[in-house]
């Protein structure tokens, strides 16, 4: 898989450029690819979620309906955003949402965290993304597949504000709480990684 680094991409215009990343793939004319980036602060939503985990205050922050699973999530500063367009179709069976909680579970674990993920009981809200053993969530995935490509990707806490999610229901998961690497760096008593490493690690574990 190939690894492009961007900066801070504002979400719109990452959304625009996401539909000739995923026309290119579809057309053979590049490989999969992992496009590793960032976002001023927005919260984007899937189309089934609630109103009601919206934030009550619509001018707080800027909102964007998206054609992906999961529900609500914040992206901004002190995130690290992973979108993944690939063709399954060339990849065979498999369980794509699984195989980037595993990778990025193994990314982790490289950089000195542990950190797990979880199954969904029958008829509650989805577990899936990146967990601490104590069920603090790091990392929120949503993906779209069309035609046997993959879009969208995963948002990972490094040290964005967490107060943030205060303000509305992330992954419509009702007081769950949100933590960071700087957290968990804090916790044991050691160095937040740098991004760039951070970037390094999931690169190798989803290539």
């Amino acid at each position: 898989m190939e690894r492009i680094d961007l900066g801070s991409v504002p979400y719109v215009s990452a959304l625009a450029d996401m539909e000739g990343w995923v026309a290119a793939r579809r057309s053979g004319e590049v490989g999969d690819r992992l496009f590793l980036l960032n976002h001023p602060a927005v919260i984007t939503y899937g189309k089934l979620t609630p109103p009601g985990d919206l934030p009550a205050d619509a001018s707080w922050m800027p909102t964007v309906a998206v054609d992906r699973g999961g529900h609500a999530t914040y992206h901004g500063p002190g995130q690290l955003i992973g979108y993944i367009v690939m063709n399954l179709r060339e990849r065979g069976p498999g369980d794509v949402v699984r195989w980037l909680e595993n990778g990025l579970i193994k990314a982790l674990a490289e950089l000195g965290f542990h950190t797990i993920r979880r199954d969904t009981p029958k008829g509650t809200p989805s577990l899936v993304g990146v967990w601490t053993p104590s069920h603090a969530k790091l990392v929120s995935i949503g993906m779209r597949i069309r035609g046997g490509i993959t879009s969208h990707g995963f948002a990972l806490n490094i040290d964005p504000d967490l107060s943030v999610y205060e303000r509305f229901t992330a992954c419509s998961l009702e007081g769950v709480p949100m933590t960071s690497l700087r957290r968990l760096a804090e916790e044991q008593g050691r160095p937040l990684p740098p991004e760039p490493v951070v970037r390094d690690a999931i690169a190798a574990a989803l290539s």
